[in-house]
């Protein structure tokens, strides 16, 4: 048996310290003949290597939407043009109203069926509330490349 107290905790490390990241034996506690560990000297910078393999970038490219979010949007946009609250419109969609408000705010990813049970009750069709978002991803893409027009005016379908 133990002569721990029953309620105290043993630790018991999952790697001895010199395995763990950041930690190296001085050289009096490594063993004979060992070499030392690879790395920078104590009194140099850590410096990060150059990646042949990654290209220069002078600026982030904006990031593009999530088609959840675009569609989200389009539907609070509809509810609120429409002055309808979210109970009213997931009462007539049929879908509670916290998961409503959750695919309004781009949190979830709804099915064809909820999509279409919304567009509904917002009095729009399915192709309708679709060829909105995609209204709205043509022109983010067009604010990001820097164009004011689309030489493509085509449908989007989702699945």
């Amino acid at each position: 048996m133990s002569n721990q107290a029953p309620n105290e905790a043993r630790v018991i490390p999952l790697r001895p310290p010199a395995a763990r990241p950041g930690t190296a034996r001085p050289a009096s506690e490594r063993p004979a003949g060992s070499p030392p560990r690879p790395g920078p000297a104590p009194h140099e910078p850590l410096r990060q290597a150059p990646t042949p393999h990654e290209p220069l970038r002078s600026a982030p490219a904006p990031k593009e939407p999530l088609w959840r979010n675009l569609v989200g949007d389009v539907l609070r946009r509809e509810r609120l043009a429409q002055e309808r609250t979210l109970k009213d419109v997931a009462d007539a969609a049929r879908i509670s109203m916290p998961y409503l408000s959750e695919v309004e705010r781009g949190r979830k990813e709804a099915s064809s069926e909820v999509l279409a049970a919304a567009a509904h009750a917002l009095g729009l069709g399915l192709g309708d509330l679709l060829s909105l978002a995609q209204s709205e991803l043509t022109r983010h893409a067009d604010r990001s490349r820097g164009r004011a027009g689309s030489p493509y005016d085509g449908f989007c379908l989702a699945a």
